[in-house]
C-alpha cells in the first residue's frame, strides 16, 4: 500500500506504507487512510522528525541496508536510513508551514 502526501505549498510524493507508518509514529499521527497535519501541528511534527533524524545519526549502527540492484557484493550495499525517508515529509512540512497550508495524505 502507498501513502500519497499532498500540500498546496509543495510537490506531492508517495511513500510505502511501512515507511509512512514509521513517520506517523514519530510525529504522533495515526496511520489512517486519510489524514491531515494542520499548521498548528506542524512545528511539533517538524521538531519530532528533526529529533529522530539526529538520534539516528548518533546511533548510525542501527540501519537498514538494501543491495544495489545488480550487485551481490556486501561492500556495495547502500544505507537507507530515516533521514532519506523523512526528508520529503520534512521539506513539505516546512514549506507548508511557511505558506500556511495543511499537509494531507491518503491511501
Amino acid at each position: 500500500m502507498l501513502y500519497r502526501f499532498k500540500s498546496r505549498a509543495s510537490p506531492p510524493f508517495v511513500m510505502l506504507e511501512t515507511h509512512a507508518r514509521q513517520l506517523f509514529d514519530i510525529i504522533g499521527k495515526a496511520p489512517a487512510p486519510k489524514g491531515v497535519i494542520t499548521g498548528e501541528q506542524m512545528p511539533a511534527a517538524i521538531s519530532a522528525l528533526e529529533s529522530a533524524i539526529a538520534r539516528e545519526g548518533r546511533n548510525a549502527h542501527n540501519y537498514d541496508e538494501y543491495a544495489v540492484e545488480g550487485h551481490d557484493n556486501e561492500a556495495e550495499k547502500q544505507h537507507i536510513g530515516l533521514h532519506q525517508r523523512a526528508v520529503p515529509l520534512l521539506h513539505m512540512l516546512k514549506e507548508s508551514l511557511a505558506d500556511g497550508k495543511d499537509v494531507t495524505w491518503e491511501v
